[in-house]
């Protein structure tokens, strides 16, 4: 019986294709939610409640696996929080964690509930996965890796920052990653 890995991919993406493919070629069976179509139409209060429902639901056991990845991580991160501390491993790819902006390209983007996260970590409020990791790029504009360890460091989350790497994690730094994540998770 293959294991499933709960995966939430960045705005705009399915479950098999990007990150979602690399977890199906380690032999995964994956679910979660595609962030497109009928789910993306949904208030950002009922994706949450939706990703927090299959959770507590479907994905609720020490051997557990999530991986979240850019806006499939805010959704992840926003349901723990209304959630007991997440028990499965969690592991998260450039995240967004509220607000940014990009000075050179004069994009800015500012999601639902954009300083909820660190409003309820400042304020110890935050139930923190049990197992979480991070990984960020240090030129990464969209998940500034500044604000992604502040957040990490006030709920207690492991994070990496990867050197000269943007938003879009290069393969050759997450395929290694995913085969050595999997093999230490329990």
């Amino acid at each position: 019986m293959k294991k499933t890995i709960y995966y939430l991919p960045g705005h705009g993406g399915q479950l098999g294709t990007g990150l979602g493919q690399a977890l199906l070629e380690r032999g995964f069976d994956v679910a979660g939610r595609a962030t497109v179509g009928e789910f993306r139409q949904l208030p950002f209060s009922e994706q949450v409640d939706a990703v927090a429902h299959d959770l507590r639901t479907l994905f609720w056991q020490n051997s557990a696996q999530v991986v979240a990845n850019s806006f499939g991580a805010y959704l992840f991160l926003h349901a723990q929080a209304q959630l007991d501390p997440y028990i499965g491993n969690v592991l998260l790819l450039s995240p967004i964690v509220g607000e940014f902006s990009d000075e050179v390209s004069m994009t800015s983007f500012s999601p639902p509930r954009a300083g909820k996260l660190l409003e309820l970590a400042k304020s110890r409020a935050y139930p923190a996965p049990k197992h979480c990791e991070i990984h960020v790029g240090e030129d990464d504009w969209q998940s500034n890796p500044i604000n992604v360890a502040t957040l990490a460091s006030l709920i207690g989350v492991k994070v990496t920052v990867v050197p000269g790497a943007g938003h879009m994690l290069e393969k050759a730094y997450v395929g290694p990653l995913l085969d050595r994540w999997i093999v230490t998770v329990p």
